[in-house]
């Protein structure tokens, strides 16, 4: 099963230019993954569904050691761009075997890129395969109650394909996501050999409200019902 249901090379780099400024990316996801980081000096990371290297930059900058992959070969070279030529970087799937040796990162972030999935088993238990015993997946997710909010109609309790439109830098395109419960995500991380360490519905970054007052003006408590972030230990 491929990793993403949505062919992101037709469109990678309206994508990519988007989310360098966008309130879900680049003041919440972003700020909120490295928060739940932490001090990552001398760690080795690995970025699954890097995307164009936002995050792998970020988390280089603050002395980790990354590697990166992506299902989409243009998000790659875009990646490249931005990390330079030397960077590790590789085009993978993540619904396949990872070209990643047993034990090889003490952290792996995987920041928007589960809910593509059908079924989580395998893929989870490559990112278990790769990481140390006690390191941590860092993963950030649609928060399951979005699904009911944009679909009252639609059964929570079930796994559910769905899709939405989005205009990128000014392109118009349809992402397709997997709806899954909360239980369900926590059951197959523990399945996967994942202690659940975190839970979080973090804010936004404190800046957005002035760059984004219309889209925030009625966000009196500085979160929303965007993504659900976990942090995961391995056993």
């Amino acid at each position: 099963m491929g990793c993403v249901a949505t062919d992101y090379d037709t469109f990678a780099e309206a994508y990519a230019a988007e989310n360098e400024t966008s309130l879900q990316n680049a003041y919440y996801t972003l700020p909120a993954v490295l928060d739940l980081a932490g001090n990552v000096a001398g760690r080795r990371v690995l970025d699954a569904g890097c995307g164009s290297g936002p995050l792998a930059a970020a988390l280089r900058e603050r002395g980790a050691a990354v590697s990166g992959f992506d299902a989409s070969a243009k998000m790659v070279e875009l990646a490249r761009r931005r990390l330079g030529p030397d960077a590790d970087l590789r085009v993978a799937d993540l619904g396949e075997p990872l070209p990643y040796p047993d034990g090889a990162f003490d952290d792996v972030v995987g920041a928007l890129v589960l809910h593509y999935l059908e079924d989580w088993t395998a893929p989870l238990g490559e990112l278990r395969r790769v990481l140390t015993p006690g390191g941590r997946l860092i993963a950030a997710v649609n928060h399951p109650f979005l699904y009911k909010l944009i679909h009252p109609e639609g059964d929570y309790f079930a796994t559910v394909r769905w899709s939405e439109e989005y205009t990128f830098d000014g392109r118009e395109t349809v992402l397709t996501y997997w709806h899954r419960p909360l239980h369900a995500m926590t059951d197959a991380f523990t399945a996967a050999g994942f202690r659940t360490a975190v839970v979080s519905e973090p804010p936004f970054a404190p800046e957005a409200r002035d760059l984004f007052p219309d889209e925030l003006a009625g966000f009196q408590s500085g979160a929303f019902l965007g993504f659900l972030f976990f942090v995961l230990e391995a056993a």
